[in-house]
């Protein structure tokens, strides 16, 4: 792109979409667009963007005689040719300004005129209507070029956009990305703040200038005081220019506090590329805060990682560092850190500016391992969503489809419009069949909701299509009929399928997770009532079919003479006898699937004249297999299970749903089980490693295995009726931090470690009493063994009964 010094020129240019406002001037409204291009952050300025919404045209003359009420000269009605899901002609509501557009919605609800899509910006719909995602091509006259010693942005009015797909444009090597951490003290005052990225490694610390006894790696600048501290922030901001802001909780606490002590000082936190200041927004629950800024994108690590589907027991920094990259904080007492920080800020402030800037240094490593910002950037422009959207599910099946069911001649319903009173169910868990087993073959159906839309034509205007003509149409469930050609949505998955078969054969996992989880949604998207397109007879054509299809396949498999011990949701379990080996097990297992997609073709097109889009894998051989009853109950359970697999010629245990994948069960517990299970596999005696277990359990040799970990979800006073053992460990503590006089750590949400002890639950560093091993042995041990033993002929009783009475 290149600039001209000439404002009557017009200038090309390309970019990706870092942020983007709408505002209310005098000339009406205007949308900010803000991009990163090759030669640097530019701001389109796009004029005469009206806002608008619909009305049905039955309330036209209602409509108009309001707007004279209240003399609103400057909002147009203008008749369309689009229509509603009901076939009710629309009219739109255009609008000078963004303030009258809330207004007049307001008087015409009160009225009891139905508006259709008014809860659209306009900068959402002007980047919706163009199908503009990620990536934006612009013409645009230039306005000004605004400088400043180290960087500048260009400026240009009169902006035509459109979409862009240049690949070039997703590397985020094209951004500037800073990771930012605040370190202060528990009221909120400021010590420190890191600053890291690729090229810049800075602590900005409060404190007189000290002479260094060690060499460091990263600029220490001394402030007077925090006063000085924001200031030199701000300025700091300037000059390096980021792009991207990254951080662990970076929003709700080291923004948020940031803010509180810009105002306390009265100093403009001038964030913005044009130095104004961020602007604040509550998610609906109250305690989720957003925050704009203009040309500037912050991304929260914990929030994007659970946007691609990752878990973790804890979220902190110092459990996801270890558990990512073996790597944890530069703290001595991990639990009393803030006490730690405090003490170094008084006494060794170096040793706190290198903590402080290690947190910076974990975030963007996590970032780089987990691919993060390349699955924001990919998720962008696939989607339209904003680069720090938190989940995003509705926005990102709207941002998609919308623009299509326009040029087809509909509104978009509202909340609450789809037929009411159905209920469409989950997947389908098939009972299971309990026992120890040998050669279990797992077949899965692949992406098999997104596989049933495409084979059936599942969409919501498809169905409203479909209901006009049934007997030309696709028949669903619960009265649904779908149009054979006239729908969006099995398209749509079709174009992001191919897109993901080739980001698997390029091997960019970013790319592929970023479409599995958005096909993945959309089944999600239809059964929300939180979706304007949501309609039981949707989702339950997809859940429905996808049980038919399980009980289909079960019964042509048991046709073949093999039993189906299990089945959940695209998944079948299959026993294949105690006679094969692992290769004669595995060649059945493509046979199996293979047949089944045969039968399903076969199937489908002469039921109701569809090319199946449906396949099913041969995915997991296990040499050994168990399927536990539920505890207490001969009847088999449900999404719980263990089995033996090779991988690279090693032994693998796989668990499902039992403790040694739960995060409320001791660590001795969990190795406890994966032993005693591979014994079990092995056929190898047990006898001697549970009474083993059992006697080191009681003579104190697994003390340090013995803690239970639980999320503290409310307040502790929250906590009335049938008091869990954690919250009872959480209250003890604190009322010992109370007659200490020290801070209280529990009282509000987060992560508690505690003890059984034999005066009750104790947390971690509180506890006053001897742990009480019976309760362990009995509720840990003995519980874990009690599942598998009885198949093999014992029980845990069976094996310690003579044991335990020396322990009496």
């Amino acid at each position: 792109m290149q600039v001209s010094a000439d404002n009557s020129a017009l200038i090309t240019g390309e970019g990706i979409l870092l942020t983007r406002q709408v505002i209310d001037t005098r000339q009406g409204t205007l949308v900010h667009l803000w991009l990163k291009t090759t030669t640097g952050p530019v701001k389109l300025e796009i004029s005469n963007e009206t806002p608008v919404f619909f009305i049905e045209q039955k309330d036209n003359e209602v409509a108009q005689k309001l707007l004279k009420s209240v003399q609103s000269d400057k909002t147009l009605l203008k008749p369309l040719a689009l229509k509603t899901f009901t076939q009710q002609h629309v009219t739109g509501v255009y609008f000078n300004k963004l303030r009258d557009f809330y207004i007049i919605k307001d008087l015409f609800k009160q009225h009891n005129i139905k508006c259709y899509e008014d809860d659209f910006r306009p900068d959402e719909r002007f980047l919706m209507e163009r199908f503009i995602t990620g990536q934006v091509s612009f013409v645009g006259k230039p306005s000004n070029i605004r400088t400043n010693a180290l960087n500048h942005y260009a400026c240009y009015q009169e902006v035509k956009c459109k979409r862009c797909d240049d690949p070039a444009l997703l590397s985020t090597s094209l951004l500037h990305t800073v990771s930012l951490d605040i370190e202060c003290s528990m009221t909120g005052e400021l010590y420190s703040i890191g600053l890291y990225s690729e090229t810049t490694r800075t602590v900005l610390i409060i404190g007189q200038p000290q002479a260094l006894t060690a060499e460091i790696d990263f600029d220490l600048v001394w402030l007077n005081d925090e006063k000085a501290l924001l200031t030199a922030l701000n300025q700091w901001i300037i000059e390096h220019d980021p792009d991207i802001f990254i951080g662990w909780n970076v929003i709700n606490f080291d923004f948020a506090l940031l803010q509180k002590r810009y105002d306390l000082h009265n100093i403009p936190f001038t964030l913005g590329r044009d130095k104004s200041e961020p602007r604040w927004r509550k998610h609906a629950n109250g305690e989720q805060k957003f925050i704009d800024i203009a040309g500037r994108v912050v991304i929260d690590g914990i929030d994007m990682l659970r946007s691609a589907t990752y878990s973790f027991p804890s979220f902190s920094l110092d459990y996801v560092a270890n558990a990512l990259l073996g790597i944890g904080k530069k703290v001595e007492d991990v639990d009393n850190r803030v006490a730690e920080i405090t003490h170094n800020f008084h006494h060794n402030k170096l040793a706190l500016a290198t903590y402080n800037l290690e947190d910076c240094r974990l975030v963007n490593l996590i970032f780089a391992k987990t691919q993060l910002l390349e699955f924001a950037i990919l998720r962008a422009q696939l989607t339209g969503l904003s680069l720090d959207r938190i989940g995003g599910s509705v926005a990102a099946f709207t941002n998609l489809y919308l623009p299509k069911l326009h040029r087809s001649g509909y509104v978009a319903p509202n909340m609450g419009d789809g037929l009411q009173g159905l209920v469409s169910p989950g997947g389908y868990v098939m009972d299971s069949v309990p026992g120890l087993y040998r050669n279990v073959l797992v077949l899965d159906f692949k992406s098999l909701y997104p596989s049933i839309i495409r084979t059936f034509k599942i969409d919501p205007m498809g169905m409203i299509e479909g209901l006009k003509s049934p007997d030309n149409s696709i028949e669903g469930f619960d009265g649904a009929y779908f149009s054979r050609d006239k729908h969006f949505l099995p398209n749509i998955i079709k174009s992001l399928w191919a897109e993901r078969d080739k980001a698997k054969k390029e091997k960019n996992s970013a790319l592929s997770q970023a479409i599995k989880i958005i096909m993945n949604s959309f089944y999600g998207v239809l059964g929300s009532t939180g979706c304007r397109f949501f309609d039981p007879r949707l989702s339950g054509s997809i859940t429905k079919r996808s049980h038919e299809i399980l009980k289909t396949t079960q019964h042509w498999i048991e046709k073949e003479g093999y039993r189906v011990i299990y089945g959940d949701t695209d998944s079948i379990f299959i026993h294949v006898g105690e006679d094969k080996n692992s290769e004669q097990s595995q060649t059945l297992g493509i046979e199996l699937a293979e047949l089944i997609n045969n039968k399903l073709k076969e199937n489908l097109a002469k039921r109701f004249s569809i090319e199946s889009e449906l396949e099913i894998e041969f995915e997991t051989y296990f040499s050994q297999f168990f399927m536990p009853t539920i505890r207490g109950l001969d009847i088999g359970s449900k999404k719980r299970y263990a089995g033996l697999v090779e991988k690279a010629g090693q032994q693998q245990l796989i668990f499902k749903g039992l403790e040694s994948v739960r995060t409320d069960w001791t660590e001795l517990a969990k190795e406890f089980q994966r032993t005693l299970y591979l014994k079990v596999f092995n056929q190898e005696c047990v006898v001697d490693y549970v009474k083993e277990t059992v006697a080191k359990t009681y003579s104190g040799e697994f003390d340090d295995k013995l803690l239970y970990r639980k999320r503290i979800r409310r307040k502790l006073d929250h906590y009335v009726k049938n008091v869990p053992p954690h919250i009872k460990a959480a209250r003890l503590a604190d009322q010992q931090n109370r007659e200490s006089n020290k801070p209280l750590k529990f009282q509000n949400k987060g992560w508690i470690e505690y003890y059984l002890t034999t005066s009750g639950p104790q947390a971690k560093g509180y506890v006053n009493a001897p742990l009480d091993y019976q309760l362990y042995v009995e509720r840990q041990l003995a519980s874990v063994a009690d599942a598998i033993l009885p198949f093999i002929g014992t029980s845990f009783n069976e094996i310690t009964d003579a044991q335990m009475n020396l322990f009496h």
